[in-house]
């Protein structure tokens, strides 16, 4: 075990040191101490699993290559609409090479995941799952049982999770309340999981399978991090065990009217039952289509902010001076590359000072640009021919970026709370920041978990092709700039200095 494995052990302690300082309440009476030591436990036995046990990295690579397969039908799907030279084949090139065009290459696959979790959700098979790591969460933490349920769903899906315990919102606590928020900003549902494999897949062939392993280890990470910065002090309503379809519907009669509780979905607003799986796949297609818009327009709107800002400092760093030398180097990236470098450091990413800043930058773009611009530029950054980051920065750096932590994120996930229950607005409002807080350091906290049992085995994430072309990897534009540290204060370069582009490709916001 190297210097770097503690400091990523260490990291896990430090964080929760971290939740405590700004926690509503610090009296150790109150802490919560199983929540706490049988969560970070939890998470280090589930990252044995992914990172030391041979037959479990094996299954996790055969489920990579596995849903190679699924990507495949996206592509084939997208390859009908839009044509072969914007969505290629492996068994058809394009006779005209346009390029990586993120609104044809990425987004169509948003589509196809969530009618694919909305066909397999309708016949079953998403709640036997959801079911069994519910009741791991709740044996072994001894959480809330709608907690529980809702922070399992959100292996699967963003908001939508808190629909599975929807009866029992309004009277919930306010650390179940946070906890369940918590879990929607620490974890990255599963259609959006797609984009990111497409832009990694080129220098990271295992990222898929290390990518649901990580929204499966952020669960009680959010638990212990919610838990400790809004501590439990009441009794909650399912403190007695996981509820069921069936108490759901006992525990509030009154609500379904004697009525048959069956699922239902909306489409264009209208509420339609679910009749067969076929139904559930088109509906769920239809709220991918949703979903897609809603990706391309936040990216359209934020980096279009992002980069207007950005012209602003430009502007002020051709004042003659100490401020034009002080905008120099000032852009958003690199402010919010200063503000998680101490958060980066404890993950133990690295020790090497430019491989260090590099990372808290891609880490901390995520406030502001999603998590789609920085996962674009880590693909670079990792294939670049000169100075590329090493492979435990890529892995390190992808665990961190795995959740929805970002602003955008909060309008989606505290006002789809408050829409579900409005008599709670108050307590979701100000909890809304909290649970962003908590969700941010619980994505580093996994973070720690796969630096600390990253030992540099080449299998952890895949056999690489033996030269990575940089055709496979998308097109870096303006507003997605990658800082460098400067060597020394003296030295004037910008750190927003683009690096060289490639030439080209391959719940929500949740």
């Amino acid at each position: 075990m190297g210097l770097l494995n503690l400091v990523s052990l260490f990291g896990i302690f430090g964080l929760c040191a971290i939740a405590w300082l700004f926690s509503e309440n610090r009296s150790l009476r109150v802490f919560p101490w199983r929540v706490v030591g049988m969560g970070i436990l939890l998470q280090l036995i589930l990252g044995a699993l992914v990172f030391l046990v041979p037959l479990t990295r094996e299954a996790l690579q055969g489920f990579s290559n596995l849903l190679d397969g699924v990507f495949l039908a996206a592509d084939t799907g997208a390859n009908f609409v839009f044509g072969n030279n914007i969505v290629p084949l492996p068994t058809k090139p394009a006779s005209v090479n346009l390029g990586y065009i993120f609104a044809f290459r990425a987004l169509p696959t948003v589509i196809f995941f969530s009618g694919l979790m909305a066909l397999l959700y309708n016949i079953g098979v998403i709640q036997v799952i959801t079911n069994v790591f519910a009741k791991v969460f709740y044996s072994v933490m001894r959480l809330s049982g709608a907690e529980a349920l809702s922070g399992a769903a959100n292996i699967f899906v963003g908001i939508e999770a808190a629909i599975v315990v929807k009866p029992y919102l309004a009277k919930m606590t306010r650390s179940e309340l946070c906890a369940i928020l918590t879990c929607c900003f620490g974890t990255a549902a599963s259609s959006t999981l797609a984009i990111y494999v497409s832009f990694l897949r080129p220098v990271f062939p295992n990222i898929l399978g290390h990518l649901v392993s990580a929204s499966i280890i952020a669960i009680p990470a959010c638990f212990v991090l919610s838990k400790i910065l809004v501590p439990e002090t009441e009794i909650p309503l399912t403190a007695g065990g996981i509820p069921s379809e069936k108490t759901v519907r006992d525990d509030f009669d009154d609500d379904f009217n004697g009525e048959e509780f069956a699922p239902q979905e909306t489409v264009a607003g209208e509420l339609i039952e679910r009749v067969s799986p076929l139904d559930a796949a088109i509906v769920g297609a239809l709220d991918g289509v949703k979903m897609a818009v809603s990706i391309a327009a936040i990216l359209i709107l934020i980096l279009g902010l992002v980069s207007l800002v950005n012209q602003i400092f430009a502007g002020l760093s051709n004042i003659p001076g100490v401020i034009g030398q002080f905008f120099g180097i000032v852009t958003l990236a690199n402010i919010q590359g200063a503000m998680f470098l101490p958060f980066t450091f404890l993950t133990g990413v690295s020790l090497e000072w430019n491989e260090l800043w590099e990372s808290s930058v891609l880490i901390g773009r995520r406030l502001l640009e999603l998590a789609i611009p920085p996962y674009q530029s880590l693909a670079i950054a990792a294939a670049r021919p000169e100075n590329p980051l090493s492979d435990r920065a890529v892995l390190i750096v992808s665990y961190a970026l795995s959740g929805f932590a970002h602003l955008a994120s909060v309008g989606i996930f505290v006002g789809g709370t408050i829409a579900l229950i409005p008599s709670r607005r108050k307590d979701i409002s100000e909890l809304g920041w909290k649970a962003l807080f908590a969700g941010t350091l619980a994505t580093l906290m996994i973070a720690c978990v796969a630096g600390f049992y990253d030992t540099g085995n080449p299998s952890i994430l895949g056999e690489k092709p033996a030269i990575v072309a940089p055709a496979a990897l998308p097109k870096v534009t303006a507003p997605l700039p990658v800082p460098v540290a400067p060597a020394s204060p003296k030295v004037t370069a910008k750190p927003t200095k683009l690096l060289k582009k490639p030439a080209a490709p391959t719940p929500s916001p949740r």
